[in-house]
């Protein structure tokens, strides 16, 4: 099958790193369609745990990636008035893995596979809206916008979980759901040093919640979180933030002042109910138009990844293209599912607006032995893993 064409839908995180790990594998004839005029990401920046580190590292990424961005040591936990909830020793779960974890600007991980995807001469068509896709004789294509049809032997849906056609090709649906809580996102940058330690602190209110997660001493990202009803008239701003966050910690008081207006974004926060069909004829879902998870999975970007390493390794060692798909789906479904469901559990915990369930909650973090946490979280991220 190494002849086979391939089309692959959507240039994120999921598209890129999928064309980047075909081609590794033998696969040469291999195009990215993206709907978007220019390469752009959504986000500021994110968490490479060592799960996608040690895929990263097989893929030939993982100097690049260690070139910007930074490694992490601990996450701490903190209630609102700046008490500790408890911490998660970040150097456990990269030690029971067998690699290290990397925050990072979206950016500049967009930035590294956009390059690497050049380098290996893979061609990037932008401004493709795709239409719909249809089939003729359980074959699969493509219609543009433009009134471009594209046929190919492997069409691959990494077109992300707002609007994934792929997704309503394979499903009949691909509505996504929102869960009742909006993030305000920003990056800081500053020519002094702003962070002393690699820890991430994750700041837990009722019904709101705030993160911060050092990059470097000079550079981080931020998210703050708060229980909103869909479409709430909310504007970009600091001192909005600062309002809501007037009364917790200095550092997020310091964190938010320091970032330009620019640099601050405002999304309702979606993710998708599980699927258990990620195929039909030759058209396979990956990243988030397979599994869409929220932001409190601490997984998108790296299942997607996780992904694009898999698919291509199956695709490589089967006879059909239809068995290579179902391999694929099954060696995925019950990883992807387990951290699915562990952010909306998380989510539905920290956005929750009763005071009586937000003091027991952090009462609950405060005695939990967070050993155990880090060897489970470790048990589940390194599932299917390469060696």
């Amino acid at each position: 099958m190494k002849h086979s064409k391939i089309v692959i839908l959507g240039a994120g995180v999921a598209g890129l790193t999928t064309a980047i790990a075909l081609h590794k594998k033998g696969f040469g004839n291999i195009s990215i369609y993206e709907r978007r005029k220019t390469a752009t990401t959504i986000g500021a920046g994110l968490v490479l745990w060592a799960n996608a580190s040690k895929i990263l590292h097989k893929l030939n990424l993982l100097a690049e990636i260690e070139k910007v961005g930074g490694e992490i040591d601990k996450m701490q936990r903190w209630a609102e008035n700046g008490e500790l909830l408890g911490e998660i020793n970040v150097n456990d779960i990269d030690t029971n893995i067998g690699s290290t974890s990397y925050a990072i600007s979206r950016i500049d991980l967009q930035k590294i596979l956009l390059q690497k995807v050049e380098e290996l001469k893979i061609p990037i068509h932008y401004n493709r809206k795709v239409l719909l896709i249809d089939d003729k004789d359980n074959n699969a294509y493509v219609v543009f916008e433009n009134k471009l049809k594209v046929n190919a032997d492997i069409i691959i849906g990494a077109d992300g979980r707002m609007n994934s056609i792929a997704r309503q090709y394979v499903n009949d649906d691909n509505t996504p759901v929102y869960h009742n809580f909006a993030n305000w996102i920003g990056i800081i940058e500053s020519d002094k040093a702003i962070f002393s330690e690699n820890i991430v602190l994750d700041f837990w209110g009722c019904g709101e919640r705030f993160g911060i997660v050092p990059i470097t001493k000079y550079k981080g990202y931020w998210s703050g979180g708060k229980s909103l009803k869909l479409n709430t008239d909310v504007k970009n701003n600091k001192a909005q933030l600062l309002r809501i966050f007037s009364s917790w910690s200095p550092k997020i008081k310091e964190i938010i002042q320091l970032t330009k207006e620019e640099n601050i974004k405002y999304i309702e926060v979606f993710d998708h109910n599980i699927i258990t069909v990620w195929h039909k004829n030759n058209v396979c879902l990956i990243g988030d138009s397979a599994h869409a998870a929220l932001p409190t999975s601490g997984q998108g970007a790296c299942q997607a990844i996780e992904d694009a390493w898999h698919f291509a390794s199956i695709l490589k060692e089967s006879k059909t293209i239809k068995e290579a798909f179902s391999e694929f789906k099954r060696i995925r479904f019950e990883k992807t599912t387990s951290i699915t469901m562990a952010g909306r559990e998380l989510a539905k915990s920290l956005f929750n607006e009763n005071p009586m369930f937000c003091k027991q909650r952090n009462e609950n973090s405060k005695k939990t032995d967070y050993m155990i946490v880090s060897q489970n979280i470790a048990k589940l991220w390194s599932k299917n893993l390469p060696k």
